[in-house]
């Protein structure tokens, strides 16, 4: 087209044009002035933005630790530590309270790197990493209830409408009963097998069947074993091995037909990753108590999606480690099962009050907001704490023979 040709026509002459601009503009000044009144998306306030971390207190409830984590605006929230001496774990997370005094309690991702980056020589650790996990799990409960809604609410929402849970009449996982001398001899196998044929016709052929090795059983004996236990129908074997040397889990995976599992001695989406690479696990066992919180729980969870392996987490918690768990699975598309311990022997009933049902076919209810939806009653903290079946005692694992064992 030549320069010199008429542009074509679009029916506005210039004083139209302008007419039409000052239109738009005005409609805009308008529009900005309902916005302030009628437009939700223009009246979200950042609930979090002047809420700060102002106190830390560690308490001893049994074996357990219960941390209390408070902020400027009287909202708390709690985590639980479990699986460590809880008179050294409280030193530690009243320690750690000089990387989160003053913080701004929902960055909580931010503070997670805060804390486990915080000393090279320390990250990893079990003591570490369950601390931050009781703090991580503190920090949803505070963000949940600044916010109004469940904890899972703020993980994508929940995938399923029900958690199954065992033990149950219909699920049941079996275990070594040690300390024995797993010898390999004809004897020690036939004992696990009746275990595991018992626990079969306990919870029929429509049930689940599940054996925990406990990392007790020599490899050379659990390829027996697994052979022999192969007619029953199991969900998996968990912890076969004893964490530390992938070379082991390849070989057994090798050789062994039935599902393994295991995760719970293992930390941190790093610890998990081994496993997976290596396709020598089938299902994985994170502990949100172990393994970081809530927040390595849905990362752990998306990490395993991608190799298409489920999570059945493992779980020791009393009722409000639980209910944790529960909210991080709740928001979790791949899984199988949760642990879950409700008869007491963890923790007595009423020191931490959930407010989800188990039915009658052992699947869980969602739990109910804000944050976790767990109260405590730090009233019965003393009680727990004079009974004398509740203290911690350093574990002395031996066989016959006098020898460590592992278990």
């Amino acid at each position: 087209m030549s320069s010199t040709s008429p542009r074509p026509s679009t029916g506005w002459s210039r004083r139209e044009l302008i007419a039409s601009a000052a239109a738009i503009a005005g409609g805009a000044a308008l529009l900005a002035d309902l916005s302030a009144q009628d437009n939700p998306a223009a009246n979200v306030a950042d609930r979090g933005s002047d809420l700060a971390i102002k106190s830390l207190r560690g308490f001893r409830v049994g074996t357990k630790a219960y941390l209390k984590v408070e902020t400027n605006k009287g909202i708390t929230g709690w985590g639980e530590i479990t699986g460590l001496d809880p008179k050294v774990a409280i030193a530690l997370a009243e320690s750690l309270f000089e990387l989160l005094n003053g913080e701004n309690p929902t960055r909580i991702e931010h503070l997670w790197q805060k804390l486990y980056r915080s000393h090279r020589d320390m990250r990893r650790g079990p003591f570490m990493t369950h601390v931050i996990a009781a703090i991580d799990v503190a920090l949803w409960d505070i963000t949940g209830k600044a916010w109004g809604v469940p904890v899972y609410r703020l993980l994508g929402g929940p995938t399923r409408d029900k958690l199954r849970l065992y033990p149950h009449a219909k699920a049941h996982k079996t275990g070594t009963g040690g300390p024995h001398p797993y010898s390999g001899n004809p004897d020690e196998v036939q004992r696990l097998v009746d275990m595991v044929k018992q626990t079969r016709e306990r919870v029929g052929k429509d049930g689940t069947v599940m054996f925990d090795a406990h990392c007790a059983v020599p490899p050379a004996m659990l390829i027996q074993l697994a052979a022999a236990i192969e007619p029953y129908n199991l969900l998996f074997i968990e912890e076969p091995a004893v964490p530390g040397n992938i070379e082991v889990f390849k070989r057994l995976k090798e050789q062994i037909r039935i599902p393994l599992a295991t995760g719970e001695r293992d930390r941190t989406i790093w610890g998990m990753l081994p496993y997976l690479h290596e396709r020598c696990i089938d299902i994985l066992q994170p502990d949100c108590a172990h393994t970081g919180g809530i927040s390595q729980m849905k990362k752990i969870a998306t990490l395993a999606e991608a190799y298409f392996v489920p999570l059945a987490p493992h779980c020791t918690c009393s009722e409000l480690g639980l209910t944790a768990s529960l909210h991080a699975s709740f928001a979790v598309p791949f899984l199988l099962v949760h642990e879950a311990y409700l008869d007491g022997h963890l923790m007595p009933p009423g020191v931490a009050r959930k407010n989800w049902e188990v039915d009658a076919a052992g699947y869980a209810s969602l739990p109910q907001g804000p944050g976790l939806g767990v109260e405590i009653d730090e009233s019965q903290f003393d009680k727990v704490n004079a009974d004398p079946k509740r203290q911690f005692k350093w574990p002395v694992p031996t066989l016959l023979d006098g020898a460590v064992r592992d278990y």
